[in-house]
């Protein structure tokens, strides 16, 4: 199995012990200081089953992506300057089938922590029946587990524990919009805000099939279909949003994007969204040419707003 490079592999019962170690790394170095956390420890995860399967990395999409991610971590970066008060756990996107963990994973966890920000990249569990006895229900605990890991530390690393949020890119944003809207009864579980780049919020059948073939491995229920209809599913008590997508992305339409923030706006929940006129679908961190490397900042300042309880 591979990890980040210069992490380290930690059970998340040693986290309190080592955060010290980092905070005094992440003063000392250029570049933010990173841990991995497997996030159950020792413990077997929700709805595991024996398997054979291993993780293992190689393209994808002209990026590197992980593939069979069967032991889900949590890669810490800690704010090289200024904190913010907030934290993050950042969800790859790879169609539920892969994850582009460096892409959509670790070069946006750096970007934002050098700007403040606490920031962790989730390598959920993808689901699989092969390891899981509820697929569709596999990345979504380990999201709350992580989301509950940064909430039980944030004295310790340093940021507000009602600024806790989810940032998701393509089938990352549709599990960052399912956690925010599936309320845990654990507050501790829940996401103050999600960060959604150009995801998923609409049940056509295109997204419905989508699901069905990689999420559900079956055909939906009925209550299922209720529970993926998130536009109708959007209430005052909705976590608030910022929203980017590409108006060429051919993957996802931009509607997905601009329909979801009308149904929080509709609601009274802040929203904000920025739409680009060119970048398709999974420009990651963006690039100059088409100017959609421009979201990151855009990102950073509406983090360091709602930090500053401007939001």
């Amino acid at each position: 199995m591979s990890f980040h490079k210069n992490s380290e592999r930690i059970s998340s019962g040693r986290l309190v012990a080592i955060l010290a170690c980092i905070c005094f790394a992440a003063a000392c170095e250029t570049l933010p200081a990173q841990q991995v956390i497997p996030i159950w420890g020792e413990q077997p995860a929700p709805f595991s089953r024996p398997h054979t399967l291993r993780e293992y990395e190689e393209p994808c999409w002209e990026v590197i992506c992980a593939y069979q991610v069967v032991n889900p971590t949590l890669t810490l970066y800690l704010p090289a300057g200024e904190p913010n008060n907030v934290a993050v756990v950042i969800l790859p996107g790879g169609g539920y089938e892969a994850e582009a963990v460096y892409h959509e994973g670790y070069e946006i966890a750096e970007a934002l922590s050098r700007q403040g920000t606490t920031a962790a990249v989730l390598k959920y569990r993808l689901p699989n029946p092969e390891i899981s006895t509820r697929p569709e229900l596999t990345p979504g605990v380990d999201v709350r587990r992580a989301l509950k890991i940064l909430r039980e530390n944030q004295q310790e690393l340093g940021f507000k524990a009602d600024k806790v949020g989810v940032l998701g890119f393509s089938a990352g944003s549709h599990l960052a919009t399912a956690v925010s809207l599936g309320q845990s009864p654990s507050p501790l579980e829940n996401p103050d805000f999600a960060m959604l780049i150009y995801g998923v919020t609409r049940l056509t059948p295109e997204n419905r099939k989508w699901l069905e073939d990689t999420l559900y491995h079956r055909a939906m229920t009925a209550d299922e279909i209720t529970e993926q209809t998130f536009l109708e599913r959007v209430d005052a008590n909705t976590p608030p949003a910022f929203l980017v997508h590409a108006y060429d992305d051919d993957v996802c339409h931009f509607s997905e994007s601009t329909l979801y923030a009308e149904a929080l706006r509709k609601n009274g929940v802040n929203a904000e969204l920025h739409l680009f006129a060119r970048g398709g679908h999974g420009f990651g961190p963006g690039r100059k040419e088409d100017g959609t490397d421009q979201w990151l900042t855009l990102a950073n300042n509406w983090l360091n707003r709602l930090g500053a309880g401007d939001q």
